[in-house]
This record gives C-alpha cells, sequence and structure tokens, in this order.
C-alpha cells in the first residue's frame, strides 16, 4: 500500500468513526449498545495505527524529510488524542447496570459524561478531517511529496560500542577536499573495525547527498575460498555487485541471467552510480580487486569505506590508511564492558581491569565476556572468567588460515570467550549453537532455517527462548526488519572447527524422519562439505520405499525454497532441486498414494523452471499421470487446501502444454467428466498447445 492509499484509507476510517461516535450518542441511552459501538471505535483506532506502520515501513528511507513526517505526525496526534477519551468512556460502560440505568434516568435531561466524551471524541475527529480538508488534495500531496524526495540510504549501527575518537578522525578524512577516494581500515580480527566504519556510515557527511550503505564480503569471497578457481570467485564476487544494485534501488530484484558476468555487472555498476553522491561501505574485504573495482569507477561522489584484515589489501596505495590498533579501542573497552554487563561503573568489581587486558580491549571479545557476566557483582566470579578465559583459550581451536602468529595468537582469546560463554548457557543453546557449524553463514540466514535446525534437537516451542541466549551472549546477530540472522566473522571462523560435530548431531545421530527434514535446508544454506552429504542424502530419501520419508523431504525442500527467497543463490539452490526431484518426477507421480502425488505436484511447481518441464515431462505421458491428478481433482472438496488444487490443475496444464496431442486429448477428457473443475477456465493456444487453468 503506497502513502497515497494510506492517508485515502486513514480518511475513510476517520469519517467512519465520525458516524460511530453518532451511533454511540444514540447508545449512550442503551446500556446493551454502548459497549458494542464503544469497541467499534476502539478498533477504528487500532486499524489506523496499522495504516501508520504500514507507511513508515514503505517510505523509511524518506522519513528524514518534514512535510512527510509531519503529515504522518497528525495522525499519530489524533491517535493520541482519542486513546484516553475511548478508554474513559470504556469505564463508564462497564459499570454495573443498576448504577448505569439510574444514572441515564438522572441524566437523561441535563446530559451525562458519557455524552461529554462523545462530544469532545467527535471533536478530535471533526478536527482531523477539518486539517486534511485545509491541505488541498492531501493524498496527492504527500504522495508527491515522498516522490519527489531524494532517497537516503541508511546504515544502522550496534548498540554498545561508543564513538571513539578514531570515528572523528575517519569523518573528518571523508569531509576533507582532495582527500582520496578510498578509506582503509585495517587492524586485528574482532577489534572493530565494522563497528568503526558503521558508526562512521551511519551518520554521513551532509556531502554524501544519497546516504550510505554497506555491502559485506567475508573470507567466502576470496580465492582461497574458492580453491583458487578465478571462475568461481568472479561468480561470486559478481552475485555480490548484484546485491549491491538491488540494496541501491538500481534494481528491484536480483537478475540471474546477468549474475554470472561479472565485467557486464560492473559496467551495469558505472551506471548505477552516476551521478551519485553514496558513502560505500565495504567490509571484511579479502581481494584487492574488489576495492579497485569501485575505485575506478567515474562521474560520481562516492567515497569507499573499506574494512580488512588482509595485508595484501593493505598495501593499495591510493587510499588513506587508517590502523586500528588496542590503544584505540582501549578508551572505550570500559564503556562496552559496562554497557554488555548491565552494571554501572560502582558495582563493577576492580578486577575488572584485569579482565579488559586478558581481552586485549578488543570490542567483540569484551562484549562477549561482559555479557556471559551479566550482572554479576562477586569479584571472585570475575577471577574465575580471567582464569577461565585462559583455559579455553589455550585449549581452542586455532584458525587454520592464519599464518600471522599475532593474529592467531588474538583469534585464540576470541574463541576462548565464545567457549567461556557457551559454558555459562544453558545446555540446549550450546547444542545448537554447535549444529549451526553446519551452515555456511556467507549471507544472512533466515530465522526459518535456525528453527529448522533447532527442530532436529528439541521442542519446536521452544526455540525463541534457546536462539534468544545466543543473540544475548553475541554470538548470533539478529537483524531488526528481517527474520534473519548473521554472525561476526570470527564467530563464523570459529564455527569451522565445529563442522564435523554439527554434522554428527544433524545427520548421523537424528533419526530417519529428521535428517529427510533438514537435508533441504543444508542442501541450501549448508557448507560446500555439508552440502555433498546433504544431497546425497536427499537422493537415498527420494528413491525410497518409505512414502514417509519422500513426503518429509518433498515439504521441505518447498519450505527451504520459500524461506530462501532473500539469498543470491536461490537460482542456483532451485537448479540443485530440479536435478535431483526431476529424474524420480514419473516415479512419484505414478504411485498409487494420493497424498504422495498431492506434495509431489506442489514440489513440481515450486521447484521446475521451463526447461525442467521440457526435459522430464514428455516421461509422465504413459504412467497414467492424467488420470491420476485428474482424479484427485475429483476427490477435492470446499474444505481441501486450494492451493494443492492450483498446484495439480499447474501440473496437468503443464503435461498438455509440453506433451503430445494424446495427452492434450486426455486432459481435455478428464476435465469434460468431473465436475469438480467447472470452475476452470481452459484456454488452449494452437501455436504451443498451452493450457491455462483459472480458479
Amino acid at each position: 500500500m503506497d502513502a497515497l492509499q494510506v492517508i485515502s484509507s486513514a480518511t475513510q476510517i476517520v469519517s467512519s468513526m465520525v458516524g460511530a461516535i453518532a451511533a454511540l450518542e444514540q447508545a449512550s441511552r442503551n446500556l446493551d449498545e454502548a459497549p458494542k459501538r464503544i469497541r467499534s471505535l476502539e478498533e477504528f483506532v487500532c486499524d489506523l495505527e496499522n495504516l501508520i506502520r504500514r507507511l513508515k515501513h514503505k517510505h523509511v528511507n524518506k522519513l528524514h524529510n518534514r512535510q512527510l513526517e509531519h503529515q504522518i505526525q497528525s495522525l499519530n496526534s489524533l491517535i493520541e488524542r482519542l486513546h484516553p477519551n475511548i478508554t474513559k468512556a470504556r469505564r463508564m460502560v462497564s459499570k454495573s447496570k443498576i448504577k448505569n440505568l439510574a444514572k441515564v434516568v438522572w441524566t437523561s435531561m441535563a446530559g451525562d459524561p458519557l455524552g461529554k466524551l462523545v462530544n469532545s471524541i467527535r471533536d478530535d475527529l471533526n478536527w482531523w478531517l477539518e486539517s486534511q480538508r485545509l491541505v488541498q488534495g492531501v493524498e496527492k500531496t504527500l504522495e508527491s511529496t515522498a516522490k519527489d524526495t531524494r532517497v537516503r540510504l541508511k546504515i544502522r549501527t550496534e548498540q554498545g560500542y561508543p564513538v571513539s575518537s578514531k570515528c572523528y578522525f575517519v569523518r573528518n578524512l571523508l569531509e576533507k577536499d582532495g582527500s582520496l577516494r578510498v578509506i582503509l581500515i585495517v587492524g586485528l580480527s574482532g577489534i572493530g573495525k565494522s563497528f568503526l566504519a558503521r558508526q562512521v556510515a551511519s551518520d554521513p557527511p551532509e556531502k554524501f547527498m544519497d546516504g550510505a550503505v554497506e555491502l559485506g564480503f567475508g573470507q567466502w569471497c576470496s580465492r582461497a575460498a574458492c580453491n583458487r578457481s578465478i571462475a568461481e570467485y568472479q561468480r561470486r564476487l559478481a552475485r555480490k555487485l548484484c546485491k549491491f544494485l538491488v540494496q541501491i534501488g538500481f534494481w528491484k530484484k536480483i537478475r540471474d541471467e546477468y549474475s554470472g558476468d561479472l565485467e557486464y555487472i560492473c559496467c551495469l555498476l558505472q551506471e548505477a552510480l552516476y551521478g551519485k553522491s553514496i558513502l560505500i561501505l565495504l567490509d571484511d574485504v579479502w581481494e584487492q580487486d574488489i576495492v579497485e573495482r569501485f575505485a575506478k569507477l567515474y562521474d560520481n561522489d562516492c567515497r569507499s569505506l573499506v574494512t580488512t584484515r588482509n595485508e595484501a589489501v593493505y598495501e593499495i596505495t591510493e587510499a588513506e590508511k587508517v590502523e586500528l590498533s588496542k590503544d584505540d579501542v582501549k578508551e572505550t573497552s570500559m564503556e562496552v564492558l559496562l554497557y554488555h554487563s548491565l552494571l554501572s561503573k560502582e558495582e563493577l568489581p576492580q578486577v575488572a581491569e584485569n579482565l579488559l587486558e586478558r581481552c586485549g580491549h578488543h570490542p567483540l571479545t569484551v562484549a562477549v565476556m561482559g555479557k556471559a557476566l551479566r550482572k554479576e557483582t562477586r569479584a571472585d566470579k570475575w577471577e574465575k572468567a580471567i582464569t577461565n578465559l585462559s583455559t579455553f583459550a589455550t585449549c581452542a581451536p586455532g584458525p587454520v588460515s592464519y599464518v600471522n602468529e599475532k593474529e592467531a595468537e588474538n583469534a585464540l582469546t576470541i574463541f576462548g570467550s565464545f567457549e567461556f560463554s557457551l559454558d555459562a548457557m544453558p545446555g540446549d543453546s550450546r547444542e545448537l549453537f554447535i549444529a549451526l557449524s553446519a551452515l555456511a553463514w556467507a549471507e544472512p540466514v533466515p530465522e526459518a532455517c535456525v528453527e529448522a535446525v533447532w527442530s532436529v534437537l528439541g521442542q519446536e516451542t521452544l526455540f525463541p527462548l534457546i536462539v534468544c541466549k545466543l543473540v544475548e551472549g553475541s554470538l548470533l546477530m539478529k537483524i531488526d526488519t528481517d527474520p534473519l540472522y548473521l554472525v561476526h566473522d570470527m564467530v563464523a571462523l570459529y564455527l569451522d572447527s565445529k563442522t564435523n560435530n554439527s554434522v554428527q548431531i544433524l545427520l548421523n545421530a537424528s533419526t530417519a524422519e529428521e535428517a529427510a527434514f533438514i537435508c533441504p535446508w543444508l542442501l541450501i544454506f549448508g557448507k560446500e562439505r555439508v552440502k555433498d552429504i546433504a544431497e546425497k542424502r536427499i537422493v537415498s530419501f527420494l528413491g525410497s520405499f518409505e512414502e514417509k520419508h519422500v513426503i518429509i523431504t518433498l515439504k521441505a525442500t518447498i519450505q527451504a525454497l520459500m524461506a530462501s527467497k532473500s539469498i543470491s543463490e536461490l537460482e542456483e539452490s532451485r537448479a540443485n532441486f530440479s536435478s535431483l526431484l526431476g529424474p524420480r518426477t514419473a516415479d512419484l507421480i505414478s504411485t498409487e498414494s494420493q497424498s504422495l502425488i498431492a506434495v509431489s505436484a506442489q514440489a513440481i511447481t515450486t521447484v521446475f523452471s521451463k526447461s525442467d518441464y521440457c526435459n522430464y515431462f514428455p516421461s509422465l505421458e504413459y504412467t497414467g499421470a492424467v488420470s491420476k491428478l485428474a482424479c484427485i481433482l475429483e476427490n477435492c472438496d470446499e474444505s481441501d487446501d486450494p492451493v494443492i488444487q492450483t498446484d495439480i490443475s499447474v501440473v496437468l496444464a503443464k503435461l498438455a502444454e509440453f506433451g503430445s496431442q494424446e495427452t492434450v486429448d486426455k486432459v481435455l477428457q478428464s476435465i469434460q467428466f468431473h465436475q469438480s473443475w467447472q470452475s476452470c477456465s481452459l484456454q488452449i493456444m494452437s501455436n504451443g498447445m498451452i493450457v491455462c487453468f483459472q480458479y
């Protein structure tokens, strides 16, 4: 719903409320009707609140415009004025009928408090309507204001990480005329490079008229992660840049037909940024050419703010270099600890200084330890935490990708803080965290996937409580605007060492039903090694004689693909499932189980593309698929899921479209003889024998 429709709807609601007030005035002498009328008013107010939420969500990047903000605020003011009066009216009519009856008789001539409230509410509503009339064409004005306002992209910053002097230094570099187009922020892992960059980008200098946008890369987008395969690296980089084009509004969604051509995407990047003034945050960059591709773009006033821990990227000469050291984070580490431990400076044990020193004052390590010691004021507990941190750091698995001794030592300390945090958590949360090691974490993971992992481990109803512990411990991060989770790059590195454990939990120690459910999720979101295992298990389940396992696998496939619409690898995931499902299509449709045929039809319509129909549907012509699908439709009634009926209809349509004339005749005959298809309309095009069904 756009802004024009929202305000139009608001006007209609308020007008309806004026009518409801008149009805309430009549009902003020009828004790049975008054509560109903007040309930209607409450529902109207609830509708207004929902409309405002939708409006703010749609124009979240335009709310800096004062006129747009004022018009939204007028609706908020109206709601604030209505709430107390409606509440008072509710209390009045909720009193005992005997008292109200006496009150009605006594006040019928002189007026009563309810009548006064009715008049007050009517005045508020008329005030709002009149204020809208004073602005000619308020609906048109609002939408045109939003349309003409320049979109200003925004970046969110994390809570609990105070602004340091380094933040002002970087900001001054951006404001300085004649400075280089790239600012590189370098430092040890977990030292706060991303936090610093987001602090700067969340409130960019005014010269960046189009705001700021963040694009994360990580080790996943590097030649090393692609086994030195240039083609695979370029494919991954192209997908990242496609995501960037969507973020800045150049594309509405990722176009899969172009996502594999890196050079063409870079040409589109030049076009998309023409005349723009955006602060571009390139986070966790591992390859030098990524920065260079942005730096060489011309005819724009954009600047790149880059974070990296790769010394090769640091060697870029055409960049302002900002090194984040222990001394830089030391000035804010105490504030980070206070925020995450929920303690005041007076409550903090003296030994806290020793903990900060053991953490190296690194924000991530301090935050994790602070949350593990939340509200703990006993000094002996803090001393034990320091000892345990050292023990865990000694025993923690070292990151194999680190060859720099200082980096490796720093990483072990961070890993030790993760181990300490996990040790303080309930067992269920620890097990979920280890199980999440099976996921790649190259991109944000949908909540549905995390919940699917948990469903293998415990009761689904407990999921919000279990995952909350991981978020509170800074081991998982939840995106506020979407039901997505992501992890810090150091958490992802730590999880790499637990992959074997997660495979054991999810695939080896689980039941066949649980494995059948989780495998489709792992095929989409899992690490490469885990994907290979999941793919083999899916093939096994689809080829098994256990109908239950096949149905569970197909349903999970549908759910996983529907949840993966936000990831850049969606088309590749769909193609993977198609290659597994396609060869089994004839066997699945020719089975005697109607429930299996129905879920197979739903999976086919979700997974198959046009080329898949061409490749796999001709084999269905002689399996009796038409009669079996038509029979299921015949047995459907109004209480059955209409989605299933639609999916089966689509499969029949595709059978006719890609089959022979004989198959088309069979489809037509099945329609003719089944009454349940009377609501369908059929269209056959002579140039392609295309059959379309519409309910």
